[in-house]
């Protein structure tokens, strides 16, 4: 997949290093020279402008990207860049600062796919934010072991199974569920599964194929080759 992302600051670059590790295509959009310097030493492809002007997010290649991260720190030129992108048809993610009030974050939320508080989650949620799909890394805990949010599918070959009758391999453990309308809580063994449940997951890096392929019903390879 191709993405643009707004910004290079912390949480731009450190989401762009992600997505390049995962073998993604990025294109890089910033307004300060030392951080196009820095960028650019890390071998990224960045284009120098401000990313709130179409004639920028054109020369970034926006018309041929999947989606857009809008990163930076100003939540004006993170909005009217996901406007352009959103003329485009690109999936749009939103950065918000935390101490934005509940009805400004509500407002932008409703025109665009996804916000992300950097703050909570960094250049993990940024990354699944731009990914999308149906499991999402939420923390890396250790070298080997991860906390990902996964939502019960169609294809789920435990669906209609209770919380107490799911089988995780043995380096993996619920920590939360959550009904698709409703908060996630403590799982309770009577919780049954349906399609768009969300089920907390610490696992090792090991098993998290196989923890995928019983709550979501497909495997990693398979899902990322699709993305």
């Amino acid at each position: 997949m191709r993405f643009v992302i707004i910004g290079t600051g912390r949480v731009g670059l450190r989401t762009a290093r992600v997505l390049r590790e995962e073998g993604h295509e990025v294109t890089l959009v910033e307004v300060d020279a030392d951080r196009i310097e820095r960028a650019r030493e890390a071998e990224f492809e960045v284009v120098e402008g401000d990313g709130s002007r179409e004639v920028v997010l054109d020369r970034a290649g926006v018309a041929d990207a999947d989606a857009l991260g809008a990163l930076t720190s100003d939540l004006n030129v993170n909005f009217a860049a996901c406007s352009i992108a959103k003329h485009h048809g690109l999936r749009t993610v939103l950065r918000v600062d935390e101490d934005y009030r509940e009805e400004v974050y509500r407002k932008y939320a409703e025109e665009v796919d996804e916000v992300v508080y950097p703050e909570r989650l960094g250049a993990i949620g940024a990354k699944n934010a731009l990914l999308g799909g149906s499991i999402r890394a939420i923390a890396d805990i250790a070298q080997n072991l991860q906390v990902v949010l996964m939502t019960v599918s169609d294809e789920s070959p435990m669906r209609g199974y209770s919380i107490e009758e799911v089988a995780l391999p043995a380096h993996a453990r619920i920590l939360a569920f959550g009904k698709a309308d409703e908060k996630m809580g403590i799982p309770m063994g009577d919780d049954s599964l349906e399609t768009g449940d969300r089920l907390a997951i610490l696992a090792d890096f090991d098993v998290l194929n196989e923890v995928r392929q019983l709550v979501v019903g497909e495997d990693v390879a398979t899902a990322a080759g699709g993305a």
